[in-house]
Parts: C-alpha cells; structure tokens; sequence
C-alpha cells in the first residue's frame, strides 16, 4: 500500500468515524426526546409517542448502516478486533441478559431486572474487549 493509498484510507476511516459518531449521536437525542418528551411534554398524545418511537427507531437503523460501513471501511486486524469485542458483547448480552432475567422472574434478586443494566454490561463489555484487543494485537 502507497503512502497516498494509506491517506486516502486513513481519511476513508475518519469520515467514517465521522458519520457513524453524528447518527448515534442522533440516535441518542431522539431517544431522549422519545422518552422525556413522552413523560414531560405529551404524556396524554399517543401518536406523539408513538411518531417519536417510530423517528428513534428509523435513525437507529441509520445508525446501523453507518456501523456497518465504518466495519467494512476498518482494514482486516482492525475488522478482527471489532468482531472479537462484539462476539464477547454479544455472548455477555445472551447469556448474562437471560440468566439476569431468569433471576428476576424467579425471585432471587429484590429488584426488578431493567433493561438499561443490560444496555450498561453490553457496552461495557464491548468497551473492554476493545480495548483488550487493541492491546492485544499492538
């Protein structure tokens, strides 16, 4: 790979970064304007809550398109270190998430199993095994 292959590869990524950072950041305020909107500011409108549901879910699957593309766009070590943090995000996320549910459901645990600590262990765990296979493969 040229000098100007590996800048124009390099700009590819950061343009790519770029875009898949703006449609999760979009993701993230239609998901707060979703959920504060619909407890704050029209908790009687149905189609409000609704129409906002419906506009979260179409820009997270903009957010999954640009993810896709930042992956394909990555070179192959950078492909294997995703794939590796995801498949662990994933294992945790299944097998954690149902086993943390089935605590719930048979009354083992004094609180209710919610969703957003589900959300937490996936993201951190996709965090972690980021960051152990950069370290990994340096």
């Amino acid at each position: 790979m040229s000098d100007n292959d590996c800048e124009d590869w390099n700009e590819e990524t950061r343009r790519n970064t770029k875009k898949l950072a703006l449609w999760t950041g979009a993701w993230l305020a239609t998901m707060a304007v979703a959920t504060f909107g619909s407890l704050l500011l029209w908790p009687e409108s149905q189609w409000l809550k609704v129409t906002s549901v419906l506009i979260n879910l179409l820009v997270g699957i903009g957010v999954i398109f640009a993810n896709k593309r930042h992956l394909q766009g990555l070179d192959e070590l950078q492909q294997k270190i995703q794939l590796e943090a995801m498949a662990l995000a994933l294992g945790v996320g299944m097998i954690g998430g149902l086993s943390y549910s089935t605590l719930d459901v048979i009354d083992v645990i004094p609180f209710d199993a919610e969703i957003s600590h589900l959300v937490m262990a996936i993201g951190l765990t996709y965090l972690a095994g980021t960051i152990f296979g950069l370290r990994r493969y340096r």
